[in-house]
């Protein structure tokens, strides 16, 4: 299944190139919201909350209201997990707070989380860089991979998403492999995202029991919706 994604910044719908260059900007919000809104799941990511610069709050509940959302950025409290849901988004993306710095795995915070909203409404964010988790918008990483990570979480999550950084926004296509062994790893619903640009490819990780995130390649055209 393809889940297109609105990424935010400074009020308006973004793409950027490996989560750091800027490369589209569109404020056209009622066009994307009815072009999306035939699709069952749509993720929508505050990247200002993300990256710790501000906030699109209101521009978030917006959409959420509309669309049915799996909303991430700046997630980093229950409290702040139930005012998001209660805003309209139907689950919320979870990544940093799962992760400290010193490379382990934060069980307490996914244990509180998981009771806090239930565990069916939580999906664990597990974005790496050269093989090591991000965080903080990408801006950091921990000493962690997802296949150390993903045994300790599965108890608390419904759902993982994994963004392939190094290859976000370039549109080079997405490392079915990696796909392949973390399928392996958990019966969670499994998201990927990261250079992805062709049917193709979504059908590929569909056959495997994989969902697949598309941003650049739906704004560009590339992979008309």
């Amino acid at each position: 299944m393809l889940i297109p994604s609105i990424d935010l910044m400074g009020g308006r719908i973004v793409q950027l190139v490996q989560g750091e260059k800027l490369r589209l900007s569109f404020d056209d919000f009622e066009y994307w919201i009815e072009k999306f809104s035939r699709f069952p799941l749509v993720q929508l990511i505050d990247l200002d909350a993300a990256m710790r610069q501000g906030n699109n709050s209101a521009l978030v509940a917006q959409i959420a209201r509309r669309l049915p959302c799996q909303v991430g950025g700046g997630i980093h409290s229950t409290e702040r997990a139930e005012q998001v849901l209660n805003a309209g988004a139907h689950r919320i993306i979870v990544g940093s707070a799962l992760f400290s710095e010193d490379g382990k795995v934060n069980v307490d915070f996914a244990s509180a989380l998981a009771f806090a909203v239930r565990a069916e409404r939580v999906v664990a964010g597990i974005d790496t860089k050269n093989g090591c988790i991000a965080v903080k918008g990408w801006k950091a990483q921990v000493a962690l991979t997802p296949d150390e990570a993903i045994p300790q979480l599965d108890a608390y999550v419904a759902a993982y998403l994994y963004t392939h950084v190094d290859g976000e926004g370039l549109m080079q296509g997405f490392p079915m492999g990696a796909a392949a062994r973390l399928r392996g790893l958990t019966a969670r619903h499994l998201i990927v995202a990261g250079g992805i640009r062709s049917q193709q490819e979504i059908d590929e990780l569909d056959a495997m029991g994989v969902d697949a995130v598309v941003g650049m390649a739906v704004y560009t055209n590339l992979l008309p919706v």
